[in-house]
């Protein structure tokens, strides 16, 4: 008697079945790295939620125009602004005016904070002389020193960048001094037992491994800049988008208010978009290691 062995021939998978189903785990995706994946369309979803129930709050007449305008009124006048100016100054003045006292503030605190971080985290005898100031001055609001920029410096533009200047640099400093520290003891050892200069080390080993934060800190630090802004311009300021915010709330002008406040935030969006895109030139193997 002859067995026969009957197969049942097995069925491809449907449409629906192979457009869900889950792409390969990169090695480290699911356990090594949290926090990791593409969050573009969660981020547009919440920017059109926002608006949404903006435009509906004011459209169902739930809030006074008076303390929140629609999104059209902000739009129109926008283009009202950029067509006519404000005060008698143009639009893009008021924004290269603002632009340029936060980013030489923001550039100067760079320049000085950076290596005296590197400094202090290399040497306890830099630590010792200026944390304490930094530190001290670091948690006071702007506005509380605000008056002694005005009477030592008087009310033209150096008291306003100095004000922004001193908001950016604690964060730069902190960060870079906290950098020193990701550098690997390994590493430093390994770097000095081949002959490498306390020079070379610090090239080498600890500008490389210091770099994230340093770049971390430049970025919290021009956000305290541009929330900084507002508070210098509010002394004897004729121009500048702190100014118009400012000015426009004297006035209950909400929508100059608004607009100006989303000027401010989509420039500081840029700049920090450019300082991401700068990351991941300069330190690739940021989250990588």
């Amino acid at each position: 008697m002859t067995e026969q062995t009957s197969q049942t021939p097995t069925k491809a998978p449907g449409l629906w079945a192979r457009i869900s189903r889950s792409r390969a785990t990169k090695p480290g995706e699911t356990y090594g790295v949290p926090g990791q994946g593409n969050t573009l369309w969660l981020s547009i979803c919440s920017i059109l939620l926002f608006f949404f129930v903006w435009w509906l709050v004011t459209f169902m007449g739930w809030v006074k125009p008076l303390f929140v305008p629609s999104p059209m009124a902000i739009v129109s006048k926008f283009i009202s602004v950029w067509n006519d100016g404000y005060t008698g100054t143009s639009f893009l003045d008021h924004v290269v005016i603002s632009t340029v006292r936060v980013f030489g503030a923001f550039l100067l605190a760079c320049v000085i904070g950076i290596p005296l971080g590197l400094a202090m985290g290399m040497s306890p005898i830099m630590r010792g002389i200026f944390d304490p100031p930094i530190e001290f001055y670091r948690p006071i609001p702007p506005l509380a020193y605000l008056p002694l920029m005005i009477i030592w410096f008087g009310i033209g533009e150096t008291s306003k960048i100095l004000l922004i200047f001193l908001s950016v640099f604690a964060p730069v400093v902190l960060g870079a001094r906290s950098g020193v520290k990701s550098a690997a003891i390994e590493q430093i050892h390994a770097a000095y037992s081949f002959g490498a200069t306390r020079w070379q080390v610090m090239r080498h080993v600890i500008m490389p491994s210091a770099m994230p934060e340093i770049l971390t800190a430049m970025r919290i630090g021009v956000g305290f800049g541009w929330t900084t802004l507002v508070a210098a311009e509010m002394v004897a300021s004729t121009k500048g988008l702190g100014y118009m915010v400012l000015s426009a709330s004297q006035f209950l002008q909400t929508p100059v208010v608004i607009m100006g406040i989303f000027v401010i935030a989509a420039i500081a969006f840029a700049f920090d978009l450019l300082m991401r895109f700068i990351e991941r030139r300069v330190v690739p193997w940021k989250g990588r290691m």
